[in-house]
């Protein structure tokens, strides 16, 4: 294969624009496709490079206890450009690893900008026409255009799966009422960047609660399409009236949960507590953690001001509600993320059925390593299992789903159990299952990069 033509990647997402960047740093030209600005989608705010269209957290950064956080710390061990980045432009948010969403995304913009091996091209590509022998990645995550989606079907001969995600309201700090609401991290934890006090909180009473329920139980929602009524949602992302919906109490068991925190301006204990986390690095703006949701805009408003502390409330963004596709990849894909049919086309990010930022990033991470190494003429090797990197691509390349394939974040049940034998002789027995597994992860990850 010649080396000097270059690798097509379609799409300037989070696994987009990492695997560019882990190409590129392999001595490889890159072509990378955006379709924004030329052609918006309903989700995204700006014209930057892997814009994050929901929330603006990566979730926890606890590598020892934590498999998202695993995953932070495997990815900084690859010399990943999105998490070099979010370290750059971390805000404080607990014990998770929150960023500035526009200088975020305008960092890393501008590195693949600058880099003499990566060109930008902001078209939108609607076939995949390339020379027969080029190397394309897909990475054009859940709001693929309908004439690409209609593109990958033809390709695949398999119907797209679908879901619905949503987004959370973003307040203006300004607006919120700090006589009522008060500073703290849940259990006083403190994360990167932070302080301990690095989530605002709005307490409500049981009455108070109840209310709340009820008036997102009858509050007015968005209507769907005919086509997308049977569009499921995905679990770990519903909307907080789809919660409702399920139980009175199971908000407060979720996102409203009140437990370890302390309302400074009363002696009562909070029966639910709604969270707030920075969004921007000056602090100016907060989104409500958890409210993803459907409710129309003007429903929106009105309830959510009947909180107490935001009654003034000034919103710099509202709820919504965005369909998300996904192919069925454990049936398409090889373990290099390459078609079976077509091993010149992989496919990257959350489009793969993996859901989160830092999952749909380390999915671009390893596609664009995959294809790197295969122009490169090496051996590619995969990822132990016993790693968040390559517990996650087993999920996603392996047939072994007994209920059908969903997308799913990272989490330690993927991971390869370990082995009872050796833990009663291994020196670390005495830490926990996730304590061992962490430290499990990364020594194999060493070893792997070894061949890498």
């Amino acid at each position: 294969m010649e080396n000097n033509t270059p690798i097509y990647i379609i799409g300037g997402g989070l696994a987009g624009s990492e695997a560019a960047w882990q190409i590129a740093q392999k001595g490889i030209s890159v072509v990378l496709y955006e379709m924004r600005p030329h052609q918006k989608t309903p989700a995204h705010q700006t014209d930057y490079l892997a814009e994050l269209v929901c929330s603006n957290s990566f979730r926890s950064d606890d590598y020892m206890n934590n498999a998202v956080g695993l995953l932070h710390e495997e990815m900084r061990q690859c010399h990943s450009l999105i998490l070099s980045i979010a370290d750059i432009h971390k805000i404080p948010a607990g014990g998770a690893l929150a960023v500035d969403r526009d200088l975020f995304a305008q960092d890393v913009t501008h590195k693949l900008k600058q880099h003499p091996l990566i060109t930008i091209k902001y078209q939108e590509i609607t076939s995949l026409s390339f020379d027969h022998n080029a190397q394309i990645i897909i990475a054009t995550g859940p709001l693929t255009s309908d004439p690409l989606t209609q593109e990958i079907i033809r390709l695949t001969g398999k119907e797209n799966l679908a879901f619905f995600d949503a987004i959370a309201p973003i307040v203006y700090k300004h607006s919120i009422d700090m006589d009522k609401a008060w500073l703290q991290s849940r259990y006083d934890k403190k994360g990167p960047g932070g302080t301990g006090s690095d989530y605002i909180n709005c307490a409500l009473n049981k009455d108070e609660y109840y209310s709340f329920i009820m008036s997102l139980l009858e509050g007015e929602k968005t209507e769907f399409k005919e086509w997308e009524k049977n569009t499921p949602y995905f679990e770990g992302c519903l909307p907080i009236e789809i919660m409702a919906s399920r139980g009175a109490d199971t908000l407060r068991y979720g996102p409203m949960k009140p437990v370890g925190l302390t309302n400074p301006h009363s002696t009562q204990k909070p029966y639910a507590v709604i969270q707030l986390r920075q969004d921007n690095k000056l602090g100016t703006l907060y989104n409500i953690v958890g409210f993803q949701t459907k409710l129309k805009h003007s429903e929106q408003i009105r309830i959510f001001k009947t909180i107490s502390g935001l009654e003034k409330a000034e919103f710099a963004r509202l709820g919504g509600l965005h369909r998300n596709s996904f192919i069925n990849s454990p049936a398409l894909l090889d373990s290099y993320l390459a078609l079976k049919t077509n091993p010149n086309i992989s496919f990257a990010g959350q489009i793969t059925g993996v859901e989160g930022y830092v999952e749909s990033a380390a999915i671009g991470l390893l596609a664009g390593c995959f294809v790197a190494q295969k122009k490169l003429n090496k051996n590619i090797t995969l990822p132990p299992p016993s790693t968040a990197l390559g517990s996650l691509l087993r999920h996603i390349t392996e047939q072994n789903h007994k209920t059908g394939f969903q997308p799913m974040n990272i989490n330690f049940g993927l991971f390869t159990p370990l082995d009872p034998e050796n833990k009663q002789q291994d020196k670390t027995a005495s830490l926990s299952n996730k304590n061992q597994m962490a430290l499990r992860a990364l020594n194999d990850l060493k070893e792997w990069q070894t061949y890498f």
